[in-house]
């Protein structure tokens, strides 16, 4: 992994990292989100149908808009629980990395794949 600085993580085992469902998904629709403390968009990601269209808050806003975002498939955790933040409800973890100055860039996926499909 990296040189970087800071604790060592502990290892998991491959039954821990097979805990979390990540899973492809579409966005919808992608709104602001003035309320959230940090900017923000609200987010409908659609997994297909064994999942659906869950709700998302991501802090994206340096490098996309609303009109950027929809129809980008982005990768996400489905199976947290529920998230409140302010009045929105957060039903999914949409992954992103920090550049260098700490904004996120969204996980990207090279080629298209179903929605729902699951990383492994």
């Amino acid at each position: 992994m990296g040189s970087g600085g800071g604790p060592k993580k502990p290892e998991i085992s491959f039954a821990d990292f097979d805990r979390v469902d990540i899973r492809a998904g579409t966005i919808v629709e992608a709104e602001p989100f003035p309320e959230a403390r940090k900017p923000a968009f609200k987010l409908k990601i659609d997994f297909g149908p064994e999942i659906g269209v869950k709700k998302s808050s991501a802090q994206v806003t340096k490098y996309y808009t609303p009109e950027t975002l929809v129809g980008r498939q982005v990768m996400a955790v489905v199976n947290f629980p529920p998230r409140q933040i302010g009045k929105f409800m957060s039903e999914v973890l949409t992954l992103g990395m920090p550049d260098d100055e700490g904004d996120v860039v969204l996980t990207a996926i090279e080629r298209t794949v179903p929605n729902g499909g699951r990383l492994f």
